[in-house]
């Protein structure tokens, strides 16, 4: 018997007979998995650095603004969002903060607190004390800012092949650039009479910003005696015009 069993392997292992339509339907299955498991793993990679360079852009977008933003530019930017994602805002959120570090790093543990937040979609908007997204902010200097922008968007995959449903999320910082801080305008709560650093006004600006400013007056602030230099300008004093310099 156990003769017998050995010469049927045998003749079986030197067998060359076979039936190519049998052969290929049992193959053609684990196949075709392959295939859709290939393009799945592909498109997500592709979606997932598509919405990591739109969040770039939109960054890189904001820090170059030196007027306030309103809500009809952050809804401006959400549409854009969507377009470039093509997507629709039940499955895209969108958020927008402007971020401020208040510690004498390296003296000082750093504490991030958040100037403004704007949301577009179902995530809320962040304020107070956001230390816990150090992991997502950059050391920072005393009085920086950054602009941290935050995308999620639902995916689906076309196909199961291991990978269910689930959500991508990208953020990005960038520093301003053409001002040292970005504002926000929001209406009755307005911080667009502040100064932004950047030529909006001298002294007599709303924002008082003679010893703030990066264009307008520049050289004037720079030789006032209350414009005191020091690491991080937080201990400025505005001058006041016509302010004598004698006794």
């Amino acid at each position: 018997m156990k003769n017998w069993i050995n010469t049927r392997l045998a003749r079986f292992h030197r067998g060359e007979d076979g039936s190519i339509n049998i052969e290929v339907m049992l193959a053609l299955p684990f196949i075709l998995w392959l295939m859709g498991a290939f393009w799945v793993w592909h498109d997500v990679t592709r979606q997932s650095n598509q919405e990591q360079r739109i969040n770039y852009t939109v960054g890189d977008m904001i820090s170059r603004e030196t007027d306030p933003l309103d809500d009809a530019y952050i809804d401006a930017t959400y549409e854009l969002v969507l377009a470039m994602l093509d997507s629709e805002p039940a499955k895209t959120d969108m958020r927008i903060s402007v971020v401020k570090q208040t510690k004498s790093w390296p003296n000082q543990e750093m504490n991030y607190q958040v100037v403004w937040s704007e949301s577009r979609g179902a995530r809320a908007p962040i304020d107070g004390n956001v230390t816990h997204k150090a992991d997502m902010l950059p050391v920072m200097a005393r009085n920086d800012q950054v602009i941290l922008v935050e995308t999620w968007t639902d995916y689906t995959p076309a196909f199961e092949a291991g990978l269910d449903a689930f959500e991508i999320t990208s953020y990005s910082f960038t520093r301003p650039r053409f001002a040292p801080q970005v504002l926000f305008d929001a209406g009755s709560n307005s911080n667009s009479d502040e100064n932004n650093g950047w030529g909006n006004g001298d002294q007599d600006a709303p924002g008082n910003s003679l010893c703030n400013n990066n264009a307008e007056n520049y050289d004037e602030g720079q030789a006032s005696e209350e414009c005191a230099d020091n690491v991080d300008g937080g201990e400025n004093v505005e001058p006041k015009r016509g302010r004598s310099s004698g006794a």
